[in-house]
């Protein structure tokens, strides 16, 4: 699957998720980019939203602090064109349908928050655009996460449209307890729906990802920050700073490259050792001319130079046209 320039068959996307971490300050978001850039990462992700359209006003207090995190649309046009400037991939999070729209053509996916993995009408605006589709599976079960899935794929599927979906694991709890990031639901999820599996990453440091790596997850979405102790917003102290970012991204690295594929092939660096290591069916004594083989005749010693185990039958009751050393290869030509 790809996304953007990204093949996500061959490449581990780390994903910055700055979220709400530019607490409304554009200029704080700009440097977000710049150093998510510097990290190594593949693309960085914000929250696009109208407050009004996403959280009652009843609430005050969290109104009002959204409020106030609230960038223009012109602002998201011009983050989006630094990110690409900087060869990054520009994700969004739309928390309303007015959002969702405005980020059509903007995004190179679309990231759908745990919170709205049930929110149908955003779900069917969002695969109208025909833009790749992430979705966060927390708060949810198997059955939950699946029905969305298969939502998504209908939709595109009754516009005439190819794409696909990658569901990230995720527990929504700022942060997650050790005991509850659950990781083995990577290769579960994966087998169970049948395509692309991430992780969406709540707990403190970054160890959890490089688990989640290992176990087959093919974006890492980290919340990013410039600092853990930017101000008592809750995201913050769950981020990566950008120290801890791009060792992350290296981390992350490796591990894919450890990793590797699925399959099982003789690698390169053993392929001239195969002959050294294995073995060949051998004289067990000396052996006369004329002699007939018995399976007692046989024996097995490295290297590999003459027939394998496994083809001893093709030996036994075969008479020598030849004399046979101990330790000697026994050879079809050896044979009357």
């Amino acid at each position: 699957m790809r996304i953007g320039h990204v093949n996500l068959d061959e490449q581990v996307l780390v994903v910055a998720e700055i979220g709400n971490n530019h607490e409304g300050k554009f200029d704080v978001a700009k440097e977000l980019v710049r150093k998510a850039a510097e990290c190594g990462v593949g693309a960085v992700k914000l929250q696009t939203f109208r407050t009004k359209y996403f959280v009652g006003s009843h609430d005050k207090a969290r109104y009002d602090r959204l409020c106030s995190f609230e960038l223009t649309y012109r602002q998201f046009e011009e983050l989006q064109q630094l990110a690409q400037s900087l060869g990054l991939l520009f994700f969004a999070t739309p928390l309303d349908l007015e959002s969702a729209k405005f980020l059509e053509g903007l995004v190179d996916c679309y990231k759908i928050a745990s919170g709205d993995n049930n929110f149908y009408p955003l779900l069917e605006l969002v695969c109208g655009t025909g833009t790749p589709v992430i979705i966060s599976s927390g708060l949810s079960d198997l059955e939950q996460i699946a029905k969305s899935k298969q939502f998504i794929e209908d939709q595109w599927r009754s516009r005439g449209l190819t794409q696909q979906v990658v569901v990230l694991h995720c527990v929504s709890s700022y942060p997650v307890p050790p005991d509850q990031a659950n990781l083995a639901s990577i290769p579960f999820l994966a087998n169970r729906l049948g395509c692309c599996v991430g992780y969406s990453d709540h707990t403190i440091g970054t160890e959890a990802c490089v688990i989640a790596v290992a176990l087959g997850a093919r974006i890492i979405e980290k919340h990013f920050t410039l600092d853990k102790n930017y101000s008592d917003f809750r995201d913050h102290h769950l981020s990566a700073d950008p120290a801890e970012m791009k060792q992350l991204v290296q981390q992350l690295e490796r591990i894919r490259t450890l990793r590797g594929k699925a399959e099982k092939v003789v690698q390169p660096c053993e392929a001239a050792l195969v002959s050294q290591a294995r073995r060949s069916i051998v004289a067990a004594a000396d052996l006369p001319h004329g002699h007939r083989l018995g399976r007692q005749d046989l024996t097995w010693i490295r290297p590999a130079v003459g027939l394998p185990p496994g083809e001893e039958g093709k030996l036994v009751g075969r008479t020598l046209k030849r004399a046979v050393s101990f330790g000697e290869p026994i050879l079809l030509s050896d044979l009357e």
